[in-house]
């Protein structure tokens, strides 16, 4: 009886982990070389330095590139992978996926 026990807690624990990980949020500073942007629930200061409103959900993010930066009116999407990467991709470079870190840069 208590190997079947143990056998149970084992299966459970494996289950648990053996599915794609989530980290706990997508919001904060996030770099990729010298590009950075910061994300707080709904909000976001873009690369380019402006604060708008995008789609937020726990683990992503997205938005339109507001006119004056770079790719203006590309959909921009993200992806929180761990705690530590996130994937960006961009309308604009179908199929091109950029690696962002976390970052501890505070954007003014």
């Amino acid at each position: 009886m208590l190997r079947k026990s143990i056998f149970t807690v084992l299966l459970a624990a494996l289950a648990a982990v053996s599915g794609p990980a989530k980290a706990d949020q997508i919001d904060g500073h996030w770099c990729q070389g010298l590009k950075h942007l910061y994300i707080d629930g709904p909000k976001i200061v873009t690369p380019g330095g402006n604060e708008i409103t995008g789609e937020y959900d726990r683990h992503g993010f997205r938005y339109v590139v507001p006119a004056g930066e770079p790719d203006a009116g590309a959909a921009i999407s993200m992806e929180q992978m761990h705690d530590e990467l996130m994937h960006l991709q961009s309308s604009a470079k179908p199929g091109a996926v950029q690696n962002w870190i976390r970052c501890n840069r505070q954007i003014s």
